[in-house]
């Protein structure tokens, strides 16, 4: 999606969002313009309503929300399949929270506690449109009858991507038969790339 607020992108090599090296060379080349650089206000007024949840954060770039969770008191563990990305976030958290994020695949990954909430940011609008089955699944593996798979949605198909945007239609589709949605909010800080698309969700894992 081209924004006109944003440099061109760079001629990468890799051009399959499935492979770690497609993100690898976008982190090496510093052409992130989904990366905030912070932590959104949506996302802290939800996590601050939930201070003793454990937390996972798949696909999780620089981290920024991990370190804020875990300053919070949150249990947290983030994970990338990008190995740059997970160097940039070791580079932001420090040595002190750089345990937090782990180099691995969300679809085969087992967290080390069962997440009372899993947080989505930028993760599904990353996935080619043929996976999305295969994250409404995972979801529902991971997560246990009442916890919940929260945050930030793009909403509205794209013609190429990434960002994927996902019609309504079919992301309630794909989610409904595992989750019960609670919150449905709109977002009015969001970064240009997803300016105007974006909505918060909050769905309930079903019993």
């Amino acid at each position: 999606m081209s924004d006109p607020t944003q440099p061109p992108a760079p001629d990468f090599a890799t051009r399959d969002p499935n492979s770690p090296e497609f993100w690898s060379e976008r982190f090496e080349r510093h052409f992130i313009p989904w990366d905030r650089a912070g932590v959104p206000s949506a996302f802290r007024a939800f996590a601050e309503r939930h201070r003793d949840a454990a937390v996972l954060i798949p696909g999780c770039g620089s981290a920024y929300e991990a370190v804020w969770l875990a300053r919070q008191g949150n249990p947290v563990r983030a994970i990338d399949f990008s190995p740059a990305a997970v160097a940039a976030a070791h580079a932001q958290l420090g040595a002190q929270h750089a345990a937090l994020v782990e180099q691995a695949d969300f679809f085969t990954y087992a967290p080390p506690f069962a997440p009372a909430w899993i947080y989505e940011r930028a993760f599904f609008c990353a996935l080619p449109p043929a996976r999305r089955a295969d994250y409404a699944q995972r979801m529902a593996e991971l997560l246990p009858a009442g916890a919940l798979l929260a945050g930030f949605f793009f909403i509205g198909a794209t013609p190429k991507g990434p960002p994927f945007g996902v019609e309504r239609g079919e992301l309630d589709a794909l989610l409904a038969p595992h989750f019960e949605l609670l919150e449905d909010e709109a977002v009015t800080d969001s970064i240009a790339v997803f300016a105007g698309r974006e909505r918060w969700l909050t769905w309930r894992r079903r019993g």
